[in-house]
């Protein structure tokens, strides 16, 4: 009897199908059962229980294998109506007001480095969830931050989920680290892995913190995307800093290159040589061969379907006199010049009509030497004197030597 029972509920299970619907645009795809009397599309809207509550969806899957825990797995309650998408676009203009709300109580002291993401509300305003994102070493209470906000969202069970940097970057969308115009995780990264430093490490990517970390703060999901090529590719190569024997005989790998299957390995004669996987492991050099030259094409200018464009290096300009300016230029200089050979000549001319001028000061400089030494070694009140004699007779020498001799 019990064997019957068995083989009926195994029979039962085989027929049902299990269908993905996925709640978010760019999100994770959950398993749900189909019931025998509902038929549904790709791209259609469901409405489904789950722990939030009821819930829109989309249709991503149809005809999914059986999950390993069929009895979690919800069943599909009915295809949605236009008064459910009419419901869902409110709650939607609703979820914006509490994220709203939650981010000007956030402004409070005391709560730091707290930031709302997004909040959530189920199809028949039951239940609330809001998302935040804070460090695990924040002193933050979920309990006293729903006993805080209660009162601003009533008629419904509040619930607080701490979602981490990459889910936080993930909803706020943007530009990548990488220049790109939206980031990977909001266009189609459904689904977070771990990723290690070992990823970077393997790919010899450069370890600087700028260069392998993404908006989040976290290590960029990239690294993931080629990790799996470059890991088998390393498992076939010899290891960096390992000596080797070679067709040319022992030497020290320097550096791996997967994507060309070959090593660059140091000879202690030769210096560095580039090695292939087939070279090491044969011990046989291979013909390396020459890159093709490329082949110059030439077409007819009766063609008409071509057209064929001439580019000819341009000629050197020729120096042009600027007009005007080098005029006005040359003309300055040449009175410039014309200026200092006339204050020469007028210096020299000076000096040749007035030689008796010039040997009186002579005479004058020589007289006032003799009078400083002679008071040099007479007493003070004579010098005095001297002084005041030396003072009346000046102006009647420098009359005397002003005026010219009358003739008679």
């Amino acid at each position: 009897m019990n064997r019957k029972v068995g083989d009926d509920i195994i029979a039962n299970m085989s027929e049902t199908s299990y269908i993905g619907v996925q709640f978010k645009p760019i999100g994770k795809t959950y398993s749900f059962m189909l019931p025998e009397n509902l038929e549904v599309a790709r791209n259609e809207l469901v409405v489904v229980n789950t722990v939030r509550g009821k819930q829109i969806g989309r249709v991503t899957a149809v005809n999914l294998p059986q999950p390993e825990s069929p009895s979690e797995v919800q069943v599909i309650e009915r295809v949605a109506n236009e008064e459910d998408l009419q419901r869902k676009a409110e709650i939607s203009e609703k979820e914006e007001e509490v994220v709203s709300a939650v981010a000007k109580y956030l402004l409070d002291p005391g709560h730091e480095g707290i930031k709302v993401v997004e909040a959530e509300y189920s199809l028949d305003y039951s239940r609330l969830t809001i998302y935040l994102n804070y460090e695990s070493s924040t002193n933050f209470n979920p309990r006293n931050f729903i006993r805080d906000v209660s009162h601003m969202f009533q008629g419904c069970r509040i619930e607080v989920r701490q979602v981490g940097p990459r889910d936080a970057a993930k909803a706020l969308s943007g530009i990548g680290a990488c220049g790109i115009e939206k980031r990977c995780c909001s266009r189609f990264l459904t689904e977070f892995g771990s990723i290690s430093i070992k990823m970077a490490k393997a790919q010899d990517i450069s370890l600087t913190p700028m260069e392998i970390t993404g908006i989040c703060g976290r290590l960029r999901c990239c690294l993931a995307y080629e990790y799996e090529m470059y890991d088998e590719a390393l498992k076939n190569l010899p290891k960096k800093k390992k000596v080797i024997n070679t067709p040319l005989g022992e030497g020290k790998v320097l550096q791996i290159m997967p994507l060309k299957d070959s090593v660059l390995v140091d000879l202690p004669e030769k210096g560095r040589v580039e090695f292939t996987r087939t070279e090491l492991e044969t011990g046989v050099l291979e013909e390396k061969t020459a890159l093709k030259d490329v082949e110059d094409f030439t077409f007819s200018e009766r063609d008409e379907d071509v057209e064929v464009v001439r580019l000819e290096s341009p000629k050197p300009r020729e120096e042009k006199p600027s007009g005007r300016r080098d005029r006005r230029s040359d003309r300055s200089r040449q009175s410039g010049q014309s200026q200092n050979v006339n204050t020469r000549d007028r210096q020299g001319s000076s000096r040749e009509q007035n030689p008796q001028n010039s040997r009186r000061q002579r005479q004058d400089q020589n007289s006032n030497q003799q009078t400083r030494q002679d008071q040099a070694g007479q007493p003070q009140e004579q010098r005095k004197s001297n002084s005041g004699r030396r003072r009346k007779s000046r102006p009647q020498r420098d009359q005397s030597t002003n005026n010219p001799p009358q003739q008679g």
